[in-house]
């Protein structure tokens, strides 16, 4: 009785090895498209809200960034629209998603620092879920030979 070993390609990885990280980089993949859908959902949230009813977030007296809050809703709530688009095709698959969700979690981060006096804890939970989109996104790319 003999038992198959793994063909090994020239690199010295073996099939295994290579199905292993086809797998891992497609759940990191799932992991940002949802994550950035979530952040998605936050950011149309956040907008309707300072949209609404602009008095439910506190103003700075003298802050660099300083807009309308109903500004930061319009900002937040267009930014997410985008975001949930971009995170639904990432869930999918599409390799324009791979490349505008860098850019859309990058201009998330953007707004959500800008906006961290109006809601400090809001904002940092944001800037955090917009880290693992990132980083996410960033290992995928850095796997490209698993596209």
């Amino acid at each position: 009785m003999t038992t198959a070993m793994p063909r090994s390609d020239q690199e010295g990885r073996s099939d295994y090895e290579d199905s292993t990280r086809h797998l891992v980089a497609y759940g990191v993949t799932g992991f940002a498209g949802v994550m950035l859908a979530t952040v998605a959902g936050f950011q149309i949230l956040e907008g309707i809200s300072a949209i609404a009813k602009d008095d439910v977030y506190v103003t700075g007296p003298n802050y660099t960034y300083q807009f309308d809050v109903t500004t930061w809703g319009w900002i937040h709530m267009s930014l997410g629209i985008v975001a949930l688009a971009t995170g639904i095709g990432i869930m999918f698959g599409k390799t324009w998603a791979h490349v505008a969700g860098l850019a859309v979690a990058f201009l998330s981060c953007l707004s959500s620092f800008s906006s961290l006096p109006h809601a400090p804890l809001w904002s940092i939970v944001i800037l955090a879920f917009n880290a693992f989109v990132i980083w996410a996104l960033c290992v995928r790319i850095n796997n490209r030979d698993t596209w």
